[in-house]
């Protein structure tokens, strides 16, 4: 778009911030309340398709019933001149893709708590029943005190209703973090959003993706069947527990991964206590406590028997022997009247 028009009287656009294969991004302002937003326009050729446009509006009245804190708010949905668009919360800061390509890989300590933040809302989401399907670090908006809030539900999901005679890369969005079943074409499901947080992880930690490949086909047949370099050999720095962590989520079957990314959130928490003094500063909001813990392959530390001795609690036991001690003392009385009786 050359010119920046009013869409639908309302939201004035200010500037182009991001572009995408099937998708512009504007910085606007929303006249009626008075506050900045963003707003995702998507191709005019798919605007012009009428089937295409009942699916994107379905997934986006579905995106709007999202109320999170890790997940950016979709205010509303709009259609003007074959140009669908929805505009969403303004959100400070960069995509984790673009802090990643300025900083590097990131330290345990900072990448973790961002990861959680991320399993906190798309858990959220899948308890709601929706499944992002094209979870990668370009769709993580990072604010300057690092807070993390995942975008786009719903677009990928309208996007992948396209006939599959068109499906390609721009409509599948990047295939270096797909699942194998994505890659190999079955419908995405809670899982596969774990398995694309794994690839996220994996990324943030050790600065690299765990396939490398030259088309959609290559990076699918890595997704299907070739196993990833453990992360700690790329960062030595990585705990055991997380690199097994990781390498779980990274399984080819489903049914060997965290079911949800509360499951994937609430391991994290529990086998790293690194992250309990950020939890406890409040750096980032708590993952749901809904969700059931899977138990995890990890040899975590058994508590030691001498030191559950001594924490028996004498004053209860020594209120149990004096109960005991005094009914034992109205036996004598209990047989006087007894035998008084008869």
């Amino acid at each position: 778009m050359d010119d920046l028009p009013i869409l639908n009287r309302r939201y004035k656009l200010l500037e182009a911030i991001g572009k995408g294969g099937m998708a512009f991004v504007y910085s606007a302002y929303d006249l009626m309340l008075d506050r900045p937003v963003a707003i995702k326009m998507l191709k005019q050729e798919l605007g012009a398709d009428q089937a295409f446009r009942d699916r994107f509006h379905l997934e986006a009245k579905a995106a709007a019933n999202l109320s999170h804190p890790s997940i950016v708010t979709v205010h509303d949905f709009g259609f003007e001149q074959d140009w669908l668009f929805i505009v969403m919360e303004h959100v400070p800061g960069t995509d984790l893709k673009t802090m990643l390509m300025q900083r590097g890989r990131l330290p345990v300590e900072d990448a973790i708590p961002l990861i959680i933040q991320a399993c906190s809302g798309i858990g959220y989401a899948h308890r709601a029943g929706l499944v992002h399907c094209d979870i990668k670090p370009h769709n993580m908006l990072v604010t300057p005190d690092m807070r993390l809030k995942v975008t786009d539900f719903g677009i990928a999901r309208a996007l992948a209703s396209i006939h599959p005679d068109e499906h390609h890369q721009e409509v599948w969005g990047s295939p270096q973090y797909f699942s194998p079943e994505q890659a190999a074409g079955g419908p995405p499901q809670p899982a596969s959003d774990v398995y694309s947080l794994g690839i996220v992880m994996y990324e943030i930690l050790t600065g690299q993706l765990p396939f490398h490949g030259e088309s959609i086909q290559e990076y699918s047949n890595k997704h299907l069947y070739e196993t990833p370099v453990a992360p700690s050999r790329l960062n030595p720095m990585i705990p055991t527990e997380l690199d097994q962590i990781i390498l779980k989520v990274l399984s080819k079957e489903p049914s060997r991964r965290y079911r949800t990314a509360d499951q994937l959130g609430r391991v994290l928490q529990s086998n790293l206590h690194l992250t309990d003094a950020l939890l406890m500063d409040g750096y980032y909001p708590p993952v749901d406590s809904s969700a059931t813990l899977v138990t995890m392959p990890v040899n975590l530390k058994q508590p030691d028997i001498s030191e559950e001795i001594n924490k028996i609690d004498w004053i209860t036991i020594g209120l149990g022997l004096l109960t005991v001690a005094a009914v034992g003392g109205l036996i004598p009385l209990w047989i006087a009247v007894l035998f008084n009786l008869l």
